[in-house]
């Protein structure tokens, strides 16, 4: 945002000699506003509301807000970091080498490996942002992506203690499947020609790898050049792409967060469990449809599902509805709407949801035979 100054306008007015008709002044305010980057409209439209409807959450949510951001900053730092030396050291393409050799081990090794991290659906986000931004391949990065968010040690123990080792194994061999499942699928499409550019237009200049600078070309044949802090170019460079990333990342987390924390505060767990209590089998579905907008993060869901399945949902249900929603939930599906080409979130969303289907109802066939 770099609106005109209005005391700059003043001036300039003045200077013609003539007071600013009411035209001029509209034309001027409707500059300045169109410049505010959507994102802080949106925050500043939920918290107004908030601040009208139940003043008494608007603490609670700041608070909220505040220590998600704290605790996912590392993430988010680090990743930044890694993607802005990237594009200054100018090693983007070294780095889309090292992934882009034996596709099928990528894949497999990114889906292990997603299935055992601890990133959350929305602190994943920064990660696959770096990932991409380096140019590493969709395929490689879609496994981890998916399966990232479902399964982490701390949620592994936790998972055991109160859904029994049964069910917490379905649901890392859940995690890794459907990980398999989505690097692969996307594999096949890009095959077919189909998610050539994954990152949206409109953060390609924020995440995605730069041309190379002339100083770089200069510096070196193959334009990589790792001590990048030597040419001002390249500190001009990682600076830019600093600020760039962690803007973007920065501003839709935060969006995410101040939802999720209405969420929280709004949605009764009873709720849910009224709705999906019963055993029938339309709870699976029922489960993954409500699972988007209601699940709240891995943790919260833990005793909740417990809770659910000691009221007589059906275990298949249960797995469902934590699978679909921690990859699908709101606040992960906006940021990753706004990362991504709208081709690629619909195959996000389409893979994600069609995992958890088939999870639960496997995992239900497979207890009940």
């Amino acid at each position: 945002m770099n609106p005109e100054p209005l005391d700059h306008v003043l001036r300039q007015d003045a200077s013609s000699g003539g007071l600013m008709t009411a035209r001029t002044w509209g034309g001027h305010f409707l500059k300045f506003f169109s410049r505010v980057d959507a994102v802080l409209w949106a925050m500043m439209g939920i918290y107004l509301g908030l601040f009208l409807l139940a003043p008494a959450r608007v603490p609670e949510s700041l608070s909220f807000v505040g220590s998600a951001l704290i605790t996912i900053s590392p993430f988010i730092l680090l990743s930044v970091a890694v993607a802005a030396a990237a594009r200054a050291t100018g090693s983007e393409k070294l780095i889309a080498g090292v992934f882009s050799g034996r596709p099928a081990v990528m894949i497999g090794a990114a889906a292990l490996f997603g299935s055992l991290s601890p990133f959350c659906s929305c602190g994943v986000i920064p990660i696959v942002a770096g990932l991409l931004g380096a140019g590493v391949p969709l395929a490689p990065v879609m496994a981890f992506w998916i399966s990232s968010p479902l399964m982490d040690p701390e949620m592994f123990i936790l998972s055991a203690a109160a859904l029994g080792l049964p069910f917490t194994l379905a649901k890392t061999l859940a995690a890794f499947s459907i990980g398999l499942i989505g690097g692969f699928g996307t594999l096949g499409a890009q095959r077919l020609g189909l998610f050539k550019d994954p990152l949206s237009s409109a953060v390609k200049t924020a995440c995605g790898p730069a041309a190379k600078s002339e100083a770089a070309a200069e510096g070196n044949a193959d334009g990589v050049l790792w001590p990048f802090w030597r040419e001002p170019e390249r500190r001009r460079l990682f600076t830019e792409s600093l600020g760039e990333t962690g803007w973007f990342l920065g501003k839709w987390l935060t969006l995410a967060f101040a939802i999720e924390s209405l969420m929280v505060a709004f949605i009764p767990p009873g709720m849910i469990a009224e709705w999906l209590g019963s055993g029938a089998w339309w709870t699976i579905p029922a489960a993954v449809v409500v699972g988007i907008p209601a699940y709240l993060n891995g943790f919260a869901a833990i005793p909740l599902m417990a809770g659910m399945i000691d009221l007589g949902m059906n275990e298949g249900a249960a797995l469902a509805f934590m699978i679909a929603g921690g990859v699908t939930s709101i606040p992960a599906a906006m940021a990753v709407y706004a990362l991504v080409r709208r081709q690629v979130f619909a195959w996000y969303v389409a893979l994600s949801l069609t995992g958890s289907l088939a999870a639960g109802f496997l995992y239900q066939l497979a207890i009940s035979g």
